[in-house]
């Protein structure tokens, strides 16, 4: 079904540019909500709110409403990254990461949940770092997790109304250094436009729901080991 009304909520980013384009591209009406402007390339329509807060979670929902006259899809894709060990992390590190990732679908969805029509779809940008462990990343890690948490619940709880929550986990994006692409089993890493795909798929996919779908060239498949002996990764790249 084209002419929906979707907002995707972390519009600024590059990811968030190829998700407003991937919608665009099938007939949807697009409304792009963001803490920083919005390149009008992949959006109808652009709002700079604070979705994080109550008010401007209700603002951007609106905003998508008036534009589009209905709202039928909303894409979590904000997200703040603090890099440091735990003990570098500052108090206002560790609440701007959970505000803007965790706080922001929160805040978003409770906004949206009454006024979507049976039927809608949430997808949600989570990451690789939400189940695998990574250095310096404290903050987003338990970030990115919560949101996989409230993914699941939302599903459970709005099944009934045919709402689906899903969410999509990505890899390393848009970095093309060769140590990084080699510990991937496809051997590269990834686009925006290809964790846009995906999150286009799961806004049609009608009978999947409560799930993280890995994009994330197999990362997440592969055995520890296959990245740190230099003997299994000869195997491995041979």
């Amino acid at each position: 079904m084209s002419g929906r009304g979707v907002l995707v909520v972390g519009a600024s980013s590059p990811i968030g540019a190829s998700i407003g384009r991937a919608f665009q591209a099938g007939g949807d009406i697009t409304v792009g909500a963001a803490l920083d402007p919005v390149d009008r390339g992949g959006y109808d329509h652009t709002a700079v709110v604070d979705c994080a807060t109550a008010a401007g979670a209700d603002t951007a929902v609106r905003a998508a409403i008036a534009a589009a006259g209905r709202l039928d899809v909303v894409v979590l894709a904000a997200a703040a990254m603090p890099v440091g060990p735990v003990t570098a992390t500052t108090d206002a590190q560790w609440r701007t990461a959970l505000d803007a990732t965790l706080g922001t679908a929160f805040a978003v969805t409770r906004a949206a949940l009454p006024l979507l029509p049976d039927g809608a779809a949430i997808v949600a940008v989570s990451s690789v770092n939400a189940f695998l462990a990574a250095p310096g990343v404290p903050a987003y890690a338990a970030a990115k997790a919560g949101v996989e948490g409230l993914v699941r619940q939302l599903a459970l709880e709005y099944g009934p109304r045919g709402i689906r929550v899903n969410a999509v986990a990505p890899g390393m994006i848009g970095d093309a250094v060769d140590d990084a692409a080699a510990g991937y089993p496809l051997g590269r890493t990834g686009t925006p436009d290809e964790v846009a795909a995906a999150v286009h798929f799961l806004a049609h996919a009608g009978f999947v729901t409560g799930v993280t779908l890995p994009v994330d060239g197999g990362l997440s498949i592969a055995s520890p080991a296959a990245f740190l002996r230099a003997d299994l990764r000869a195997r491995w790249l041979t």
